[in-house]
């Protein structure tokens, strides 16, 4: 089993989540990418978009207003201009 990952999103007024996860699929300015634990280091920036956190069979989803994206060794950080929880559909 892969190890987890650890995430953060920090929007200008706090800290939206943070914890332990599967994966991260985040819209970048390239394109939408993927984030797994032991991902290679990276930066980039965001466009206006989903960030969908996938831990197990839970799948949470954040709209986000542009930021940045950092994938170090010690896990995925995004702080985006603007954040917020989508409701369950």
């Amino acid at each position: 089993m892969a190890g987890k990952l650890q995430f953060s999103l920090v929007s200008p007024e706090r800290e939206v989540f943070s914890g332990l996860v599967d994966q991260v699929d985040a819209p970048g300015v390239e394109g939408d990418f993927g984030v797994l634990a032991d991902h290679a280091p990276f930066m980039t920036a965001l466009r206006e978009g989903v960030v969908t956190v996938i831990d197990g069979a839970q799948r949470r989803r954040f709209q986000v207003q542009g930021g940045f994206a950092d994938v170090t060794p010690a896990g995925l950080t995004i702080l985006a201009e603007q954040a917020s929880e989508l409701a369950e559909a």
